[in-house]
């Protein structure tokens, strides 16, 4: 789903020095994205790709020509593929329908999401290269999900969430103390399907040190974390991209709620010059 519409009432602060964030406004940004996450994915990280996909150095799926792509540019990079530092694909419901299905739905039975009364989102493909991995680009594509966020109204995040490995008992820690932590009420929890369940509860939870878990976490489930994240039940191993995955879950109130008075306030101070 490629946005080439602009917003002239739309925020302000979505740039930060030559970087900027926004959605994807044709396929040919899209394919710079499917590039970003090929290099992080495949190159970096050791995932297997199809023949057709290390033929063309991209990473894709039926999924990208339905979704909406977050991008963070770096306009000093020049204007090819290498200015996309960042990425995040972005689906609701209206686009998982064209395909027929949420892709989590691979991993996960997340039939209360398609049930939900409100909007969701399902999050996913997030990557940043390594050279931009740092504190602008991330506070940005932060922004950039808020935004959307807010002007889609979306009220549950999901999505599946990646730790490095596919040895459980190598990631016992990390994966008991969110098992113990923060798994996500009973209306709000997904379940690993039953042929790719992995339990989570491998140590008991007193004796879990939650500062090292913590510390052991990625940068990137640490952050949903902070926004009052859950999740779901059993994690799921993926051979493919080398990692076992867990099902976060984020209800967006909190989230919504800073945005809006954010905006709001930028709404009036705009009005006001």
């Amino acid at each position: 789903m490629v946005d080439t519409s602009t917003d002239q009432d739309g925020p302000s602060d979505l740039r930060m020095g030559s970087l900027e964030v926004r959605l994807a406004a044709s396929l040919e940004e899209i394919d710079w994205a499917q590039a970003l996450r090929y290099r992080v994915f495949y190159t970096e990280m050791s995932a297997r790709p199809t023949a057709e996909m290390e033929a063309r150095g991209r990473d894709f799926d039926d999924f990208d020509a339905v979704a909406d792509h977050l991008l963070v540019i770096d306009h000093a990079r020049g204007d090819g593929p290498e200015q996309v530092v960042g990425t995040y694909r972005l689906i609701r419901r209206p686009a998982a329908a064209r395909v027929g299905r949420f892709y989590s739905s691979d991993e996960y039975d997340i039939s209360l999401f398609e049930r939900f009364p409100g909007e969701v989102l399902e999050l996913g493909r997030s990557c940043v290269d390594l050279s931009a991995r740092n504190r602008p680009t991330m506070q940005l594509l932060w922004r950039g999900i808020a935004d959307y966020v807010f002007r889609h109204d979306i009220a549950v995040m999901f999505g599946c969430a990646s730790l490095p490995g596919t040895d459980p008992e190598a990631l016992a820690l990390p994966l008991s103390y969110l098992h113990h932590f923060h798994l996500a009420p009973p209306e709000l929890r997904p379940c690993a399907l039953p042929d790719r369940r992995v339990g989570m509860d491998l140590m008991a939870r007193d004796a879990i040190d939650q500062r090292r878990a913590l510390a052991d976490l990625p940068p990137l489930i640490k952050g949903y974390l902070r926004l009052g994240g859950f999740v779901g039940e059993g994690a799921v191993i993926d051979h493919g991209f080398n990692t076992t995955d867990v099902c976060i879950v984020v209800k967006t109130e909190l989230i919504t709620d800073k945005y809006s008075k954010h905006y709001e306030r930028r709404r009036r101070d705009a009005l006001t010059d």
